[in-house]
C-alpha cells in the first residue's frame, strides 16, 4: 500500500520534496535535483530519473527520494520495489520523514525484501515522532493489531488521535472504530460518529460506508434513508463493493431514493463483478423474476451460479431450480440435484424441500425414500408448508417410515395452517 507515490507521484514530489532538509547550497547534485524536478512536473519522468540518479548518489535526500518514487510507480524506469526500497532506506537514514514512512510500508508489506514488520514499527515510530500523520495512523495501526511490537491499545489510541487531529483521514477513521468500540479509550459513540464523519468528508470510502450505515440504522444520529444513500453513493463511486450493494438494495427496494430497478442492477453488477456473492444473486433475482428488468433466464442462471460457486445458498437452490426446469440453460437434473444438495447442507428449506423431491421422484439420483422422509422432514422443521404437506404423505401412505396416521394428521394440520389446501382436504377426509 504505496498510495501517494503509486497514485498521485506529482503530488508526493511537490508536496514532499520541494523542501530540502537544509539550506540548499547551488552545487551540480543541486542544480541535477531542480532539473528532475522540472522534468517531473511536465511529466517527462524519464528525464527525472537522469537527473535525480547522479544527485542521489552524491547523497541528495530529496534526489534519493524522489528516484525511489519512480521506481515505486514504475514511471520513467521499470517499476521496481527492491530499487525503490534502497532509495527509501537511503533517504531515510539521511533524515527524510516522507522516505522513513514510505520504507516502513514496505518493510511492513513485503515489497522488494522479506517482510519485517519490527523494523518497520521502528521506522514508523521515527516518522510518526517527526510528525508525519500517516506514519502515526500506521504506527496505532500496528499497536493496535500488535504486529511488530507488542498490543498495546491506549496506545494505539494515542497514535491515532494524533493522526486525525493532523488530518489524516485514516487515523480519524481508526481513532472513530476505537471510540465506537472502546478499544484502549473510553467508549464515545458520539466522538466515533464525529470522526467518522470527518473521515467521510475527505472521501475515505470505509468511513462514507460506516456514515451510510449510521444514517440507515439510526445509530448515533436520526435515521435518515436519503442521507445514507448520499453516502453509500459516494462510497460505492470509489468502489467500495459493500456501499455498492447497499446503494443497489436501496435503489430496488426505493429506500431513500426513488425506486430504479435498472441502476440497481448496474451497482448490484459493480459488486458482484468484485466476488460478492450476494450483490451476484440479487441480480439474478432481477433477471429471473423481471424485477424492472426484463426476464433473462440464461443472464439469471449466470449470476446464480457465480453465487452458488461462491457457497450462497439461496443462489444455489435457485441455480438448481434452473436445471430442473431447463430455464435459461438445458435442463439437467443430476445438476439440479448437486446445487439443492449443495444448500441443503446449508439449512436452507426450500432447498431442503426441492432435495426431498429429487429423491422422492429419482431426478438425478436414485429414488430413495428414507432421504425424501429425512429431507421433507428437516425443511419441515423449518417451517416449509410443502415440505409439512408432503412429510404428512409420507406417514400417510408409509412410505420411507412406518405409516402413522397420527404424524400425517400433525403436519397435514401445520401445513392447513399455513394455508395448503391439499393438506386441508386430506385432513378433512382423515378426521
Amino acid at each position: 500500500m504505496i498510495p501517494r507515490p503509486v497514485i498521485a507521484i506529482l503530488a508526493v514530489v511537490a508536496a514532499a520534496l520541494v523542501v530540502p532538509l537544509a539550506a540548499p547550497m547551488v552545487t551540480p547534485a543541486w542544480a541535477d535535483y531542480t532539473a528532475g524536478e522540472r522534468a517531473a512536473a511536465r511529466g517527462d519522468y524519464a528525464t527525472a530519473a537522469r537527473e535525480w540518479r547522479p544527485a542521489a548518489e552524491a547523497g541528495d535526500t530529496r534526489a534519493q527520494f524522489g528516484l525511489a518514487t519512480l521506481y515505486a510507480a514504475g514511471k520513467g524506469v521499470a517499476r521496481d520495489d527492491a530499487e525503490a526500497l534502497r532509495w527509501y532506506r537511503k533517504a531515510a537514514v539521511a533524515g527524510h520523514v516522507e522516505a522513513r514512512y514510505l520504507l516502513g510500508l514496505y518493510l511492513d508489506e513485503g515489497r522488494g525484501v522479506a517482510a519485517d514488520s519490527r523494523e518497520a514499527v521502528r521506522w514508523y515510530r521515527l516518522a510518526a515522532e517527526a510528525g508525519h500523520a500517516g506514519a502515526q495512523n500506521a504506527l496505532g495501526t500496528a499497536l493496535a493489531e500488535g504486529r511488530g511490537v507488542a498490543r498495546n491499545p491506549a496506545e494505539a489510541a494515542r497514535w491515532y488521535r494524533r493522526a486525525a487531529e493532523a488530518g489524516d483521514a485514516r487515523g480519524q477513521f481508526n481513532l472513530a472504530n476505537a471510540l465506537d468500540q472502546g478499544r484502549g479509550v473510553a467508549r464515545d459513540p458520539a466522538q466515533a460518529l464525529r470522526w467518522t464523519h470527518a473521515a467521510a468528508e475527505q472521501g475515505l470510502a470505509q468511513a462514507q460506508y460506516n456514515l451510510g450505515v449510521a444514517y440507515k440504522t439510526g445509530a448515533g444520529v436520526p435515521a435518515d434513508p436519503s442521507l445514507a444513500v448520499r453516502w453509500y453513493r459516494a462510497a460505492a463511486a470509489q468502489g467500495l463493493a459493500k456501499a455498492q450493494y447497499d446503494l443497489g438494495a436501496a435503489l430496488a427496494n426505493g429506500a431513500g431514493v426513488a425506486r430504479d430497478p435498472a441502476a440497481a442492477a448496474r451497482w448490484y453488477r459493480a459488486a458482484a463483478e468484485q466476488g460478492m456473492a450476494s450483490a451476484a444473486y440479487n441480480l439474478a433475482l432481477l433477471y429471473d423474476f423481471g424485477q424492472g428488468l426484463p426476464v433473462d433466464k440464461a443472464r439469471a442462471a449466470r449470476w446464480y451460479r457465480q453465487a452458488a460457486e461462491q457457497g450462497h445458498a439461496k443462489a444455489q437452490n435457485n441455480l438448481g431450480l434452473l436445471y430442473e426446469n431447463g430455464n435459461g440453460i438445458p435442463k439437467d437434473y443430476v445438476l439440479a440435484f448437486k446445487f439443492f444438495r449443495s444448500s441443503a447442507r446449508q439449512d436452507n428449506p426450500q432447498a431442503q424441500y426441492n432435495l426431498a423431491r429429487f429423491y422422492y421422484f429419482g431426478r438425478g439420483t436414485n429414488r430413495d425414500f428414507i432421504n425424501a422422509v429425512r429431507y421433507y422432514e428437516k425443511a419441515a422443521n423449518n417451517g416449509d408448508a410443502e415440505a409439512q404437506f408432503s412429510l404428512g404423505i409420507m406417514y400417510d401412505r408409509g412410505e420411507g417410515v412406518s405409516r402413522d396416521l397420527d404424524k400425517a394428521r400433525l403436519w397435514y394440520r401445520r401445513a392447513a395452517e399455513k394455508g395448503v389446501e391439499g393438506a386441508r382436504r386430506r385432513l378433512d377426509e382423515l378426521e
